[in-house]
């Protein structure tokens, strides 16, 4: 009777054991992103949808939230990111169905509501194209780990607008991260994801690698 006993115990902890090792090896640590042993705090932010509904820390909450700074007059960085998202939507979906993209907008004098619609909507009618003052934009950046500044160009073109009687000035690029910040269902920044960079190539975010990484920390979560 100890035999069998002794057995039936060595059985449960072999079992056990197997259990352990199969959610270790499901939870690995990620591989590519810079991901934060404890969720970064997220400061109060009012932004504004394409779609003109108020968007803030509450519009987080329950979602996975994938967040790029852009700007829809961006010649490269901004749509590769978006097409490559784009790709892999469906498999960021499969991991966790409760996941948004988020493109705010760093360029607020030329991106309208209007224009940030048609934009966003052009790569995936699901993303999210967002926008507010730089009194909202810079605040919310920083506190995202991000950052965007406004070109010498367009400083310039505001100098040379006085001289001509005001007029406006539409010709300047932005500069911005190129980075992806993940935001968990706490509506904390739970990682970031860094681009592939490459001498006299453009930044690019790498979605194999991002999809892998995703299924980690939402399996860590």
């Amino acid at each position: 009777m100890n035999k069998i006993v002794a057995l039936i115990v060595a059985l449960g902890a072999l079992a056990a054991g197997v259990m352990l090792f199969t959610q270790l090896n499901n939870k690995a640590p990620v591989d590519f992103a810079l991901h934060y042993q404890q969720a970064r705090e997220i400061k109060a932010f009012e932004l504004t949808d394409h779609n003109g509904k108020a968007f803030n820390n509450e519009s987080v909450k329950g979602q996975w939230s994938w967040v790029f700074f852009g700007y829809t007059s961006c010649p490269d960085v901004c749509p590769t990111t978006l097409q490559e998202m784009n790709f892999i939507y469906d498999d960021l979906k499969k991991i966790a169905n409760n996941s948004q993209v988020l493109l705010v907008s760093v360029d607020p004098k030329r991106d309208t509501q209007e224009k940030l619609a048609s934009y966003i909507g052009y790569f995936n009618p699901e993303f999210k194209a967002l926008y507010g003052d730089h009194g909202s934009l810079f605040p919310f950046a920083r506190n995202l780990g991000l950052m965007y500044a406004i070109t010498e160009t367009e400083q310039q073109s505001n100098n040379d607008a006085i001289e001509n009687h005001g007029a406006s000035a539409t010709n300047y690029l932005v500069d911005h991260s190129a980075s992806l910040v993940l935001i968990n269902p706490a509506g904390k920044v739970e990682a970031i994801f860094k681009p592939k960079q490459a001498l006299g190539e453009i930044p690019v975010i790498e979605g194999d690698k991002l999809v892998s990484d995703f299924a980690k920390i939402v399996a860590l979560y």
